[in-house]
């Protein structure tokens, strides 16, 4: 069940907006950092305050990279395959990452801390190889510095704040 102070202030920012439909971004990400990714019934209750159908709003989160359908872990690994970091050695750093933590692209670590993504281009190419864990990006990337960062996230329990080579 959605929180009462989070209803009122998605309800609120609906209100605000000349076309309601113009919040759904903004509801399914208040939505998944709520609940950790966007449930069924978080997407059935973003829906309902935004007046659209679950489809409509489902169409929408599963065009988007950063919209969760299914449980993700602490740590959202997205390796970049884009074309420059896929001529710069790419499928190595997920390689790497797929041995280091023993889950495939797409899959978690059973403590639930990591999750493993391929992403398309995240603009980074002057420091590729790279990736983004939470939204934060590294690069470029060599294997001693990723783990250097799986290091840090291990010990910090929480990302760091900005890439430090």
């Amino acid at each position: 069940m959605m929180p009462k102070e989070l209803q009122v202030d998605l309800q609120r920012k609906i209100a605000e907006a000349e076309h309601p439909r113009e919040m759904a971004i903004d509801v399914m990400v208040a939505l998944q950092t709520h609940y950790g990714y966007l449930s069924d019934e978080a997407l059935r209750q973003g829906a309902a305050l935004l007046g659209m159908t679950t489809v409509e709003l489902e169409e929408l989160a599963t065009f988007y990279e950063f919209i969760f359908r299914e449980p993700v872990g602490k740590y959202v690994i997205h390796v970049c395959d884009g074309i420059v970091c896929w001529m710069n050695g790419h499928q190595s750093v997920m390689d790497y990452l797929s041995a280091k933590l023993g889950i495939r692209p797409g899959q978690t670590t059973p403590d639930g801390l990591f999750t493993l993504l391929p992403v398309c281009c995240i603009g980074y190419c002057d420091r590729s190889p790279a990736m983004l864990v939470n939204r934060i990006a590294y690069g470029p990337l060599t294997l001693g510095r990723i783990d250097d960062i799986l290091q840090r996230l291990e010990e910090r329990g929480s990302p760091p704040r900005q890439d430090r080579p």
